[in-house]
């Protein structure tokens, strides 16, 4: 059910919008999930659940790279370095991290549904 190619592209694209584009993040969120929707091509199923995966990933991938902007970041700064910034950088974003995983899901899985309704019309 799940397809890779256009998953792999989708979490690619929503880790770059997280990062650059963060003041767009809802329309970037709602064109790369409509991308991963169209690029499946099985239906709105198929492309809410792709687009809501890729979503997930991208979530994940950009909490890993916030944790380690904020370990080595702040050791080089001397303020939060090491263990100290490890630990509490990882304690605070924990529920965080939860809300914007169900929020990319659901933006990005909503547009994916439309996408995938689109390009399985003949």
């Amino acid at each position: 059910m799940t397809k890779w190619g256009p998953v792999f592209l989708g979490f690619i694209l929503a880790v770059i919008v997280k990062s650059f584009f963060a003041h767009y993040e809802f329309i970037g969120l709602l064109l790369v999930g409509f991308i991963v929707g169209y690029l499946c091509r099985d239906g709105a199923i198929s492309g809410m659940w792709n687009a809501a995966v890729a979503g997930a990933f991208g979530t994940i991938v950009s909490a890993i790279l916030f944790v380690i902007i904020a370990t080595f970041g702040g050791a080089l700064f001397g303020i939060f370095g090491g263990l100290v910034g490890f630990t509490v950088s990882g304690i605070t974003t924990v529920f965080i991290v939860l809300g914007y995983l169900i929020y990319y899901a659901i933006v990005m899985g909503i547009a994916g549904g439309v996408g995938g309704l689109i390009s399985s019309k003949k």
